[in-house]
């Protein structure tokens, strides 16, 4: 869990300078966050996420070289194989229906936002993700995945995935998969919401995944959640 008094540091990767300047206008004038440094492409990004260890990244998904879905895997690759916190990245993008965004949440994002979003909602989505918490655009993340999931091939829902998973922790699974919160859960199950975390983050584990935001992507695409 994030330092409640430590100011934010946030680093800002996007090929258009001009958007950048805006945007660091915008952290500049927050009392609680500092900007962490700039990129203009996705290897500057990755540079800058080993050079200055930010804590959030807001993240272009088009740049030139390489782009923000590349650079969030290799971060996020970087952090784990050093065992160092990975920065929290926001993904950027111009159109609610990206398909880059559903590769960079399997990437490691921690969530996404469209570049056009109210500076209000993109303060509040740094504070969210910095305090450990995925953030989404407006709109239904499921509509998204969805989207996503009619156009790639798949064979139909394969249940087997879930086999590692205990009965409880599959009715856990199933319920975060369609965006339901822990309290939410807990109260459906019958169990407290320190018991839904516990079944949360085995869940997680078992499956090999790394946040809510990856296991709704992974329901979606392996169609467990039905038409």
């Amino acid at each position: 869990m994030a330092d409640a008094g430590a100011r934010i540091a946030v680093a800002l990767v996007d090929d258009q300078h001009l958007f950048r300047a805006g945007i660091r206008m915008l952290i500049e004038s927050q009392e609680d966050m500092d900007v962490a440094g700039e990129a203009g492409n996705g290897e500057q990004a990755v540079a800058l996420a080993t050079l200055r260890c930010p804590d959030v990244m807001l993240m272009d998904l088009r740049m030139p070289i390489l782009d923000g879905v590349a650079a969030t895997r290799r971060i996020v690759e970087h952090a784990i194989a050093a065992g160092i916190d990975k920065p929290k990245i926001i993904a950027l993008t111009t159109f609610n229906r990206d398909q880059a965004v559903v590769q960079a949440v399997q990437a490691g994002a921690s969530g996404y936002l469209l570049k056009s979003a109210e500076p209000e909602f993109l303060l509040a989505a740094i504070r969210t993700v910095h305090s450990g918490y995925s953030v989404i655009a407006p709109g239904s993340i499921h509509s998204l995945f969805e989207h996503a999931a009619r156009n790639a091939p798949s064979p139909g829902p394969d249940l087997s995935v879930l086999d590692v998973l205990s009965v409880r922790e599959r009715d856990v699974f199933l319920l975060a998969a369609k965006g339901l919160s822990n309290g939410e859960m807990a109260e459906g199950l019958f169990v407290s919401e320190a018991t839904i975390k516990t079944h949360l983050r085995s869940v997680l584990d078992k499956l090999e995944l790394r946040t809510r935001l990856q296991l709704v992507a992974f329901a979606h695409e392996r169609r467990l959640l039905g038409d």
